[in-house]
């Protein structure tokens, strides 16, 4: 009896074609629901419309099926469209998952691997900064930072980045109190005038903080700062090595990628700020 051939997909044409359909409309349905958040959660039916670029009547039938899912809520005053409570449920339950370390994870192997040096996430802590996660190449620069290691804050790139970010009482105060143990070598490399001010000033500029045989003779290091979903600044990225083949310029290829991985993880945390 001659074998009949079977196309891989045996689905009736009628039901692939009611598939097709059924994923359109799912994607036209998030397209609209996003298309709301990045217009700050509330929006009208014709600027909504405009946002995703379709009709403002067929958006409207999508607008009228995710109320009914409670992703969308509209004003009676104003009858604007706003994100509604399962919208809100859903975005507190991605964010308690953001967090900074395990976002950092990949950016710290993948900085390890292609700059061949030490890179880790630190956060301030009662004492100063923090290292909590590290990450060192298959033949590590021997330096006395580990996992729980606290830094300077006016003479580690790590310090100093949270310096520049946070810019908080307590944080200050710990940077005063440095400043006033420094020794003269130590202030040297500060602004006579201004010393914690130029120091903030500098590391907004640049976006980043960098160091050279500052922190520990030898050892250079660039840091640049984490934002969460509020745009604060809630970790520090930091890659550092054996200052003779380390280049810690603001500019160098260290500090490029150090930004870019920065940028990256921020993005996973909901920052959608500069």
């Amino acid at each position: 009896m001659p074998q009949v051939s079977r196309s891989a997909d045996s689905t009736p044409p009628a039901r692939q074609r009611e598939r097709r359909q059924r994923v359109q409309a799912a994607e036209t349905g998030m397209a609209v629901l996003t298309g709301l958040g990045r217009l700050g959660g509330r929006a009208s039916l014709t600027a909504l419309a405009a946002q995703v670029a379709e009709s403002p009547a067929k958006v409207h039938r999508y607008l009228v099926s995710l109320m009914e899912a409670g992703l969308v809520g509209q004003d009676a005053a104003t009858q604007q469209y706003y994100l509604g409570l399962e919208s809100l449920l859903l975005g507190l339950s991605a964010m308690r998952q953001a967090d900074p370390i395990r976002m950092a994870e990949a950016s710290l192997v993948r900085l390890r691997e292609a700059l061949e040096v030490t890179c880790f996430v630190a956060v301030m802590g009662n004492k100063g900064p923090t290292i909590v996660r590290i990450e060192e190449p298959g033949l590590p620069v021997t330096v006395n930072v580990r996992a729980g290691s606290v830094l300077s804050m006016l003479w580690s790139a790590t310090g100093r980045v949270l310096l520049a970010t946070l810019d908080e009482s307590a944080v200050r105060a710990l940077a005063r109190a440095e400043l006033q143990a420094a020794d003269a070598e130590q202030r040297a490399q500060l602004d006579p005038d201004d010393p914690i001010g130029a120091l903030q000033r500098s590391v907004r500029a640049a976006g980043c903080a960098v160091v050279r045989d500052t922190n520990l003779r030898g050892i250079s290091a660039v840091a640049a700062p984490l934002y969460n979903y509020t745009g604060r600044p809630c970790a520090v990225l930091t890659a550092l090595g054996a200052s003779g083949g380390f280049d810690p310029s603001p500019d160098g290829a260290v500090a490029r990628a150090l930004r870019d991985e920065a940028r990256t993880v921020s993005t996973l945390l909901g920052y959608t700020g500069q």
